[in-house]
């Protein structure tokens, strides 16, 4: 099925030219700091989006899907395909909370965890996965901005729990999340995107990360509105909804 058979040739018209031109932004965000464009993996956040849209996305070769709310993503990964090593399936990112009691059922069918904020949180992830018999990728968030709002490890916390962290054999920790504060200049967010990857470095180059071969080289930061300061900074991971989904009855969150 292509993109127009899964919701209209206007419409899927639309959807090509969002991702054309949040494609183009990525390449231009990466050639003006030397970055090959497929350093940087778009993950479209679908959690306001018609599962047409999303079908249509996934006509257009697009697979990494993100959503915020684990029920959602079951439910979706149940209609749309939940297998995520297979070539050409969806790969589902959880991007939002994980509640301890939603573990089990998330871990079969999500490709990366961008949130994981609490040493007890891993820990629960750790301890699940090896009774299932699987090895989980996982992102650690961290509220670098410091706003109570937002969930997330603070850089000291997590600098102190660290070896703690490292002491795990089950999960797989391939690096760190953020979210900047909203602001209507995306450069405010520059420095929140460069705090987080510098701490990444720091944790790296720990002794307990370099026994554990540890290289945390994925970076999940920047939205809509600032993924070309994040992958100025280092994002590996941009998260971006609204941007593909305008224009198609709605704003894409």
């Amino acid at each position: 099925m292509n993109a127009s058979e899964s919701m209209g040739p206007e419409l899927a018209n639309r959807l090509q030219s969002n991702l054309a031109d949040v494609r183009r932004r990525i390449e231009a965000a990466c050639a003006r700091c030397g970055r090959p464009a497929g350093s940087v993996t778009l993950v479209a956040v679908t959690k306001y989006a018609d599962l047409a849209w999303v079908r249509g996305l996934l006509a257009l070769g697009e697979t990494q899907l993100g959503e915020n709310r684990p029920q959602q993503l079951e439910d979706r990964a149940a209609a749309l395909g939940a297998d995520s090593q297979r070539a050409g399936e969806p790969a589902w990112h959880l991007i939002g909370h994980l509640q301890r009691n939603k573990i089990r059922k998330m871990l079969p069918i999500v490709r990366l965890i961008h949130s994981l904020d609490t040493v007890k949180v891993v820990e629960a992830v750790d301890r699940i996965a090896g009774e299932m018999a699987l090895r989980p990728r996982v992102l650690l968030e961290v509220n670098v901005s410091g706003e109570a709002s937002k969930d997330g490890f603070t850089p000291e916390s997590l600098t102190a729990d660290w070896s703690r962290l490292c002491e795990l054999r089950q999960v797989e920790i391939a690096g760190l999340m953020t979210m900047a504060p909203y602001a209507e200049i995306s450069e405010a967010a520059r420095p929140v995107f460069r705090r987080l990857r510098e701490l990444r470095d720091v944790l790296a180059a720990a002794p307990a990360s370099r026994e554990r071969g540890l290289t945390l080289a994925e970076l999940s930061m920047g939205m809509t509105g600032d993924f070309e300061v994040a992958i100025e900074e280092g994002a590996t991971l941009v998260r971006i909804g609204s941007a593909l989904w305008e224009g198609l009855d709605g704003d894409g969150g």
